[in-house]
This record gives structure tokens, C-alpha cells and sequence, in this order.
């Protein structure tokens, strides 16, 4: 038996915002990242709106990207503290997945941090408050998945939470918080959406249901992304939506290696950080090429339903890496590792256990060809210098 999970409501367009004037509820707390809500205005528009519905509210602001283990536990107390009734998040993946986890401590105090890090392991949430997401970035999808990454900085790892109960209540896709994104946030986040909808596409838990989410949201994104980098609102409106349809399939058909491999080497590196999208633009053809062995016909596929031409798979595969490649560079996204800056003595001295944690990600078990330790040590080193992936 499978199953396909998605909010409840999804609300959509300009202005859809205001939604929040009709929830029913006392207290709600708002977790907000950095500023950029509040510097556009919109985490004001919030609260006046939930102050309309007549709550009582309060903010937990300034969660960091790639929010900690830290801040999580600090926002789960200042909830029970609060008692509220409604968890709102707005902004980037960052503050509402930190909120996702922040829910299941506000709910469970003695639950710790290693029992959720088992997938779909969560007790039943919506005990205390349910949970509205309202997404500013154009990529995460999180406002409709059932997963949720947090950052262990003393381990250097990126956790990917996953539980079905996760799932926000109430996504709002409002396209005016997206329009604030500057250029390389658009860039990141878009190939991000790439990535989510191409690996649910391959997964091995693909289906009838995720599969014409998938596809769409790769045309949408092939579409739209080098006018939304450029600024045209209309793109930006449309790749809201695309990362949305991509999320939607994801959270469904779960993700692969190019996953595995973006959360383990994120924080790995002390000479740089690797943002999420960025590290996935850069490992996807690579990720194609070594999937291609048992799921070519499926990359086809996609290839297909985006206009490349062609006759064998394996012509296909190669101009959908190519016609990647070709967009990575539209979009100032470096090819490989080296490129990107990450020293060539530290790579080679954590590759070893870099591709042994990436392995053991709760993304791997539904990549469609499966990957030894030695493989993926191998895989990363070819991103890390560009060359081709032949084995």
C-alpha cells in the first residue's frame, strides 16, 4: 500500500496572503528568518492579518539559513512558553522548516533530536497547534512536503527530517513574497525545484500520482527560470508555482542521491559553505550520468516531455545533462567542486567519510541505482574535479 500526502489547502496567487485573516484560533506565533520579511513588509501584513482573525500574536525571528539543532530547541521552548494554536512560518525553507521541527518539540518535550533523525518516526503532531507555511523562495517546496533539514554544526551535518505528519496544514504561494528574491537566491532555489522534480521522476517509489507533477514542474522550471533570473515577475509568479508542483511530487515519490550528496557536503568544507540549491545544480548531470545505467529510459522520458530531440536513451541523456550544463552556466552556477572553491587537500581528505554518510542519507534508498561507498567516493570525486562519470 502507498500513499500520497499533501496539505490540506493550498492557497495561490497575488494577495493570497490575506487568507490568514480567516483562521480560527487564539495564539500564534510567527517564525521568521533574517529580516527580509519584515524589510518587504510582509511579516507585518502577517501579523496585522492574524491580529484580524483575532489571535494573540508573537514572533520567533531571526532563524539562521541552515537553521541548528540549537535554534530548534530554542523555538520549541518559546512556543510551550507561548502556548499557541497556530505554528505560522514565513520566508525561506530555512525558518519554516526549523518551525516543522520546533512543532514537534513544542508538542513533545522529551522527545530528542536522535529519535526524529529515523524516518517517519514522528509521534502524532496537532495535539497543541496546526501549522500554516507561507514560502518567500522559489525552490524548497517545504510549505507542501513532509520533510524538513536541519543543520548539526558540531557534527558538520545536515540532517533531512522526514515524517508524513510534518506536512503543513495550510500552504499559502503567495508569488509577491518571491518577487523580492535577489538573482542568485532565484538561481539556487530554481535548480533546486529541478532537482526535487527529477529525482521524484527516477525515484523508485515513483507513481501515476507524482509522476505528472514531476514533469510539469521540470517544463515549468526549464520554461520560466532564465526570465525569473533576469527579474520578469510573470516568470517569478510561474516558478513559484513550479517548485510547488515539484514539492508536491517529492514529498510523494522521496528524492535520490543528488540529495544525499547536497546534505553531506554542505557544511563539510571549512572553506566554504555549498548552499543546498547550488550544491544540487552541480551534482545533477553527474548524478544523470551514473543513474543512466538502470534508469535511462526514464531520464528519457523527461527529456521528451521538455522537447529534446532524439532517438536513443542515451542520446537523450546526454542532451538533458548537457542542456543542465547549459543552464548552470546561464545562472553563474560553477561545474564542479574545484570550481566552486572547496580546497583539494580537505576534499581528499574527507571524501572517504563524506561518501560513506551520504550513502547511510535517507535519500538514497529511493535512487534509482544503487551506490556503494566506493562508488560514491568515486561519483564525488568526479564532481569535485569535472570529469566524466563512466562506471
Amino acid at each position: 500500500m502507498a500513499r500520497f500526502t499533501l496539505p490540506r489547502d493550498l492557497y495561490y496567487g497575488k494577495g493570497s496572503l490575506e487568507i490568514l485573516k480567516t483562521l480560527k484560533g487564539k495564539r500564534a506565533i510567527i517564525v521568521v528568518g533574517g529580516g527580509s520579511m519584515k524589510r518587504f513588509g510582509f511579516l507585518d501584513k502577517t501579523v496585522g492579518y492574524l491580529k484580524e482573525a483575532g489571535m494573540e500574536v508573537e514572533l520567533f525571528e531571526n532563524v539562521e539559513p541552515d537553521p541548528s539543532v540549537e535554534t530548534v530547541m530554542r523555538g520549541a521552548q518559546a512556543m510551550r512558553k507561548f502556548q499557541p494554536d497556530w505554528i505560522v512560518s514565513i520566508g525561506g525553507g530555512s525558518p519554516i522548516d526549523a518551525a516543522k521541527a520546533m512543532w514537534a518539540f513544542y508538542e513533545y518535550p522529551d522527545t530528542t533530536f536522535e529519535q526524529l533523525i529515523t524516518p517517519f518516526s514522528f509521534p502524532e503532531l496537532r495535539q497543541k497547534a496546526k501549522f500554516l507555511a507561507i514560502p518567500s523562495t522559489s525552490g524548497t517546496a517545504t510549505e507542501v512536503t513532509a520533510f524538513s533539514v536541519i543543520t548539526d554544526y558540531q557534527k558538520g551535518v545536515k540532517y533531512p527530517l522526514a515524517d508524513y505528519n510534518i506536512t503543513p496544514d495550510i500552504a499559502v504561494v503567495d508569488p509577491e513574497l518571491a518577487e523580492t528574491m535577489p538573482p542568485t537566491l532565484t538561481a539556487h532555489t530554481g535548480m533546486d525545484a529541478l532537482t526535487h522534480a527529477v529525482e521524484a521522476y527516477v525515484s523508485t517509489l515513483n507513481s501515476p500520482f507524482t509522476d505528472p507533477l514531476a514533469l510539469k514542474a521540470i517544463d515549468m522550471v526549464f520554461d520560466y527560470l532564465p526570465a525569473s533570473y533576469e527579474g520578469d515577475a510573470n516568470a517569478r509568479e510561474q516558478m513559484h508555482y513550479a517548485q510547488c508542483l515539484a514539492g508536491m511530487a517529492f514529498t510523494n515519490a522521496l528524492l535520490g542521491i543528488v540529495h544525499s550528496m547536497a546534505h553531506k557536503t554542505g557544511a563539510a568544507f571549512s572553506t566554504g559553505h555549498i548552499p543546498h540549491g547550488c550544491a544540487n545544480a552541480i551534482y545533477l548531470p553527474y548524478v544523470i550520468k551514473f543513474n543512466a545505467k538502470t534508469a535511462a529510459a526514464r531520464y528519457a522520458d523527461i527529456a521528451r516531455f521538455v522537447g529534446i530531440q532524439g532517438d536513443a536513451d542515451d542520446e537523450l541523456v546526454g542532451k538533458l545533462c548537457s542542456k543542465i550544463d547549459a543552464y548552470n552556466a546561464k545562472l553563474g552556477i560553477p561545474k564542479s567542486l574545484k570550481e566552486f572553491g572547496i580546497d583539494e587537500a580537505e576534499f581528499k581528505n574527507k571524501v572517504n567519510n563524506i561518501a560513506a554518510l551520504a550513502v547511510g542519507d535517507a535519500c538514497t534508498g529511493s535512487n534509482p541505482r544503487e551506490i556503494t561507498p566506493e562508488q560514491m567516493a568515486k561519483l564525488l570525486t568526479c564532481t569535485y574535479y569535472g570529469t566524466e562519470v563512466d562506471f
